[in-house]
């Protein structure tokens, strides 16, 4: 059913697979039933590690970010969404993580919050959304163009402009890690790592149906050097087939690794934590709004 007809949402996230990762079920369900979504990625990850032998001398070579775009592309096809790098592709750079030489480059987002949100802040108005999803204060695993990404959305959003925070809610993907069971070679994340990963307290659960599911694994499917669906499937980027047992379907639907290997649940639902101007007793992202 098209019952969001006249609805606008905006993804704001820091690297290509973010948009698949914390928000692709809900962009994906949102776009099927008629809202006009877009997902406005900041850098290219070109700092990101690489998944698998193949494609593993384009970091090095400083040439990953290309890699990545097309990746994104993918993802943003099978979510049903628009996609664009703001200020064009390539114009801000990965900062990488906290204490990278990256980030001493000029061109790195850390360095450019300021003009970043100036251009953040013409597009959304330009596109005029209902709602915006991005990060919480701490990024969500403290990756400083996360961090900047939050901070950036929210000095351009309108002060009316309702924003909502994408996390992984700890006591969820907890039960979830409990009905995983990790392929051979990976592993299951120690308790410093878990609670880095995950945030407390949501104030939004966005349950996905098989539909929205499936096409935020083909969104994450779409980001090989990233992501690691043990599935079963193979790629030219991933070989080697990783499966992973499920104990209860009904809470997990599968499970996927980054480069580090450390097996996390796909959780049948996504979270969100009041950002800014959300109704203190809303059950849904567009409680109150009107097409």
């Amino acid at each position: 059913m098209p019952d969001l007809n006249g609805y606008r949402v905006v993804a704001v996230h820091a690297h290509p697979d973010d948009e698949a990762l914390f928000t692709g079920g809900t962009l994906a369900d949102m776009a099927r039933r008629g809202a006009e979504v877009t997902v406005i990625t900041l850098t290219l990850g070109d700092e990101g590690e690489v998944i698998g032998g193949t494609y593993g001398n384009l970091v090095p070579a400083g040439l990953l970010g290309g890699l990545r775009a097309r990746e994104l592309e993918d993802s943003a096809r099978a979510l049903g969404v628009a996609v664009e790098m703001l200020g064009g592709a390539g114009f801000f750079r990965d900062s990488g993580m906290v204490g990278s030489p990256a980030h001493d480059d000029p061109r790195a987002l850390v360095n450019r919050q300021d003009e970043a949100a100036r251009l953040l802040r013409t597009r959304l108005a330009c596109l005029r959304p209902h709602i915006v999803l991005t990060y919480g204060p701490d990024g969500g695993y403290g990756h400083p163009d996360h961090v900047a990404a939050h901070r950036i959305t929210h000095a351009a959003a309108a002060p009316e402009q309702r924003v909502w925070w994408a996390i992984f809610d700890r006591e969820s993907h907890r039960a979830g890690l409990e009905a995983v069971m990790a392929p051979r070679g990976w592993q299951k994340p120690d308790e410093a790592y878990f609670a880095n990963f995950t945030t407390a307290g949501a104030a939004v659960t966005y349950p996905l149906d098989d539909a929205s599911l499936a096409a935020k694994k083909a969104a994450m499917a779409a980001h090989p050097t990233q992501i690691w669906l043990a599935d079963a499937t193979v790629s030219v980027t991933n070989p080697r087939a990783a499966v992973a047992g499920v104990t209860d379907p009904g809470v997990v639907a599968g499970a996927y690794a980054l480069s580090n290997l450390l097996v996390m649940p796909l959780l049948r639902a996504e979270h969100y934590q009041a950002g800014a101007n959300c109704p203190p007793q809303a059950t849904g992202l567009l409680d109150g709004l009107r097409p």
